[in-house]
């Protein structure tokens, strides 16, 4: 039986939050340091541990890798607060939950068992919080992936979310068995650093060009047409 494991980008692949996770930054470093937190240069493909290394060498912080797990503690436990403000001002991406649901289904029509989860630049409650009020986690196995808080580096997110997937279904998903869709360049670079297939997808601030020249696999204008991205994700060299 042929496996795979494709792991999800969340912010501008399967969701546009409308601002929400960097106003919860606001708000916790407020919280923290009492004082404006100053701005990241990109949070573009980047993860959370990546992001606040930055921010806090911004603000002067001697040694800013001493406060990032209490930093992401407080951001852990305001999370689940944000739900409602997701419902608000946030929208599933077109297509994403047809995306989901299809990919999903394949096990029953071709033999073929998929595992779908995350790797996101997101600490995992933030990227929780963010796809649950939409509908968006229903066929995630949100313990398979890896998230924000592991690693400054997003590819070296890929080995963790091997591991865990393998821990739970007893399958290696090594080289293009595990498929990474995302929107950025550093999605895509992720991919090809760790030998998975990429997937590049235009709903966020890179072209198709842009993906394209980062060495994605297939790249996708949106997720809206199922077939489409059926094609992309599954067209693999992997038995």
């Amino acid at each position: 039986m042929r496996r795979l494991l494709v792991l999800w980008d969340v912010d501008y692949t399967l969701v546009d939050s409308g601002g929400v996770g960097r106003e919860l930054y606001h708000v916790s470093f407020r919280d923290m340091f009492g004082r404006q937190m100053p701005e990241p240069a990109s949070m573009a493909g980047r993860t959370d541990r990546a992001i606040m290394t930055e921010v806090l060498a911004l603000a002067g912080e001697a040694e800013p890798r001493r406060h990032i797990d209490g930093f992401h503690a407080v951001i852990a436990a305001r999370a689940p607060g944000l739900a409602d403000l997701v419902l608000q001002r946030s929208r599933a991406l077109p297509g994403a939950a047809a995306a989901l649901a299809a990919l999903a289904a394949v096990g029953t029509t071709t033999g073929a068992a998929v595992v779908q989860s995350l790797l996101t630049g997101n600490i995992r409650p933030l990227a929780e919080v963010k796809l649950s009020p939409l509908g968006l986690i229903r066929h995630l196995d949100l313990d398979a992936g890896a998230y924000g808080d592991a690693h400054e580096v997003r590819a070296e997110l890929v080995p963790l979310a091997r591991r865990n997937a393998a821990a739970a279904y007893g399958h290696e998903f090594s080289g293009p068995s595990t498929v990474l869709v995302g929107d950025t360049p550093l999605d895509v670079a992720a991919a090809l650093a760790t030998g998975a297939r990429a997937v590049g997808v235009c709903t966020g601030e890179y072209s198709a060009a842009h993906l394209a020249a980062a060495g994605a696999h297939a790249v996708l204008p949106d997720l809206a047409d199922t077939d489409r991205v059926l094609t992309a994700v599954l067209d693999s060299d992997e038995p």
